[in-house]
């Protein structure tokens, strides 16, 4: 578990999966994710992330705010999907409720994953992936201070040939250098 100033980063429980499977019908939420969800993949998807959690000791955590326990979406660390440039490697990701967009949640469950991930884990860097037309995604990377690194640039091998969103875009972010403390 992740604490933040407003928010509570966790494992996910079966309460999450009708939240979950509403934003996953979300036309705007999915805008650039694909189909909707169904209740039997939203069931699945909670439950690959509780197995990373076991497997990992990390996952998309489920996204829950402080003050009233709202469920408002995930985010977290996973291994990187087969056929991208990221396989195997650490990816940061996120995806939250529309009611919960721009009030900074994103960003605060995102750095603190970030930091989670610099505290308990050996990866040199973190990468993210998402459609060059996500702004919102892209430009939340960027303000975590992530760069794009366009020689990663692909086509994403679950979606079929010619779909919209099939081009992906990486952007990566070294493990912060940590500066030697004054000796006396």
């Amino acid at each position: 578990m992740i604490d933040t100033e407003r928010l509570i980063l966790r494992g996910w429980r079966e309460a999450d999966v009708a939240p979950f499977h509403a934003m996953g019908n979300d036309p705007e939420v999915m805008r650039y994710l694909g189909e909707p969800l169904s209740l039997a993949d939203a069931e699945a998807a909670a439950a690959r992330q509780n197995d990373f959690i076991a497997s990992h000791g990390y996952c998309f955590w489920a996204v829950e705010r402080r003050s009233d326990g709202a469920f408002l979406g995930f985010c977290g660390l996973k291994p990187g999907p087969e056929g991208t440039p990221i396989v195997g490697q650490i990816e940061v990701g996120w995806r939250l409720a529309r009611a919960a967009w721009g009030q900074g949640y994103a960003r605060e469950a995102a750095q603190a994953s970030l930091d989670w991930a610099w505290a308990n884990l050996d990866a040199a860097e973190v990468a993210a992936i998402t459609v060059i037309g996500n702004d919102r995604s892209w430009g939340l990377m960027e303000r975590l201070g992530m760069r794009r690194v366009p020689s990663e640039d692909f086509e994403h091998p679950v979606l079929p040939v010619g779909h919209a969103l099939r081009p992906h875009i990486t952007y990566r972010i070294a493990r912060p250098v940590q500066e030697p403390g004054n000796i006396a």
